[in-house]
């Protein structure tokens, strides 16, 4: 198959091709990024000579139809979002233009160039957030959409939009929805690899309100496991959750980061909570469980280690991000070409 990644330089993107080049080396993957702060070329260096790269925005309809008229491409996974919840709070237009806009063109053009599968990543904050003294409630794929911040408005409305395109326009979609993502290749404005970074430099951990809201944390690595059984395997037009069952308060895992560490508790620092905070994501995977035979492969204990190690001994990757030197890797790559 030809594969288009979009996002494919930013963290999940860029761990899906690694997975795919894996499992799947007869594949053919074309990867797309415009290369905004959280995508980082160099993350796919060592590949750079087994996929094809460029560089391009998905709002840009004129050059997505130009690239999807020259590839024809058999799937499409859209990974591709503006993703980061307080940076939504500050500047919600971004997101909607590229969450629901860049959606909408990539959808377009895989309509009129017969794209046979679309595959949209999503998240479960689209489903708002669960009570923290109700841990028997879990997110399903039949739980109403309930946003809370403009991020998961964004995504929620990208989500409805592929929908609509599969009922009216017969596109051949799926969606998956996960939980919240770690390993390597994090943008470290995230929370474990902020934590991470920022306790090896002695810095103080800045933990919102008393860190007592659980995500339920997926490693990366099993995230794209599942996606390569939907867009394989999955019935079009579904909706698939998938989580990790490792659910943790965000205190508990910056906790778990400085003990393995060896640094003290005293760098933490709470401060304000940020507007609209949810309290609890918790998934219920067990559709794509019953239905693909996927499981998470990663419990949490050995997960976080494995991420932990990798941030240790990738010093330089995200160095350069915190330097803000990676921005010009591409510059050095393609100049001149």
């Amino acid at each position: 198959m030809k594969i288009l990644v979009t996002g494919g330089a930013g963290f999940i993107g860029s761990n899906f091709v690694y997975y795919l080049l894996e499992k799947h080396p007869e594949d053919e993957i074309v990867v797309l990024d415009l290369l905004t702060y959280a995508g980082n070329l160099k993350t796919l260096q060592p590949v750079l000579d087994k996929i094809k790269f460029v560089k391009e925005d998905i709002c840009d309809r004129e050059a997505i139809f130009k690239l999807f008229s020259e590839e024809n491409f058999d799937v499409v996974v859209n990974f591709a979002a503006e993703s980061h919840v307080d940076r939504s709070i500050e500047d919600p237009g971004v997101f909607l233009k590229t969450n629901i806009l860049g959606t909408q063109v990539l959808m377009d053009a895989s309509r009129k160039y017969g794209v046979k599968r679309y595959h949209q990543v999503s998240t479960d904050e689209v489903y708002g957030d669960l009570p923290l003294d109700r841990p028997d409630l879990l997110f399903k794929e039949t739980t109403p959409l309930h946003t809370s911040s403009p991020y998961s408005a964004s995504k929620a409305s990208a989500d409805l939009l592929v929908l609509a395109y599969y009922r009216t326009f017969k596109l051949p979609i799926t969606i998956s929805r996960c939980s919240n993502n770690y390993g390597p290749f994090q943008f470290p404005e995230k929370l474990i690899p902020l934590m991470i970074a920022r306790a090896l430099d002695d810095k103080t951990l800045p933990v919102y309100g008393e860190g007592l809201n659980v995500r339920d944390w997926l490693h990366v690595k099993d995230h794209c496991s599942a996606i390569d059984l939907i867009i394989r395997n999955g019935k079009v037009g579904e909706v698939y959750n998938i989580g990790g069952n490792n659910e943790r308060a965000n205190i508990e895992v910056v906790k778990t980061i400085l003990k393995a560490l060896d640094k003290s508790e005293s760098l933490i620092n709470y401060v304000k909570d940020r507007p609209g905070h949810d309290q609890r994501y918790a998934i219920d995977a067990s559709y794509i469980s019953k239905t693909l035979g996927w499981k998470p492969e990663y419990n949490f204990e050995t997960g976080i280690m494995q991420t932990i190690n990798w941030y240790l001994d990738n010093k330089s990757w995200w160095e350069e991000i915190v330097s803000g030197e990676y921005k010009n890797y591409y510059d050095k790559m393609y100049s001149g070409r």
